[in-house]
């Protein structure tokens, strides 16, 4: 389930992350998938921007879209791309350590 710190999260993240390089993976339907260099462009309350750099193309994606992984972004940090969102088994075990220290 998706909450609402997640988005905030995400946002800031986003956010602090226009104009670096990205890596976009997404699903085009029937096993056929992309994988695509593009740069954060612009961020809103709802959506971000990204420009694809092979042909020069901004696309809009929501937030949502990252968190419930329809498509993956991979940040480039200087070396190295690593994820925005990390893993599912990561924020699950980290959930569920936060539900046993509540209890």
């Amino acid at each position: 389930m998706i909450c609402q710190s997640d988005i905030t999260n995400l946002k800031t993240d986003i956010l602090g992350k226009v104009g670096q390089k990205i890596i976009v993976k997404g699903s085009l339907g029937r096993s056929k998938i992309f994988e695509k260099e593009a740069t954060i462009e612009k961020a809103y309350p709802n959506l971000f921007v990204v420009r694809y750099e092979e042909n020069d193309r901004n696309v809009t994606y929501s937030y949502t879209d990252v968190l419930t992984r329809t498509v993956e972004v991979n940040v480039f940090n200087g070396e190295t791309y690593s994820p925005l969102v990390p893993p599912a088994e990561t924020i699950s075990k980290r959930r569920r350590n936060i539900k046993e220290v509540m209890v």
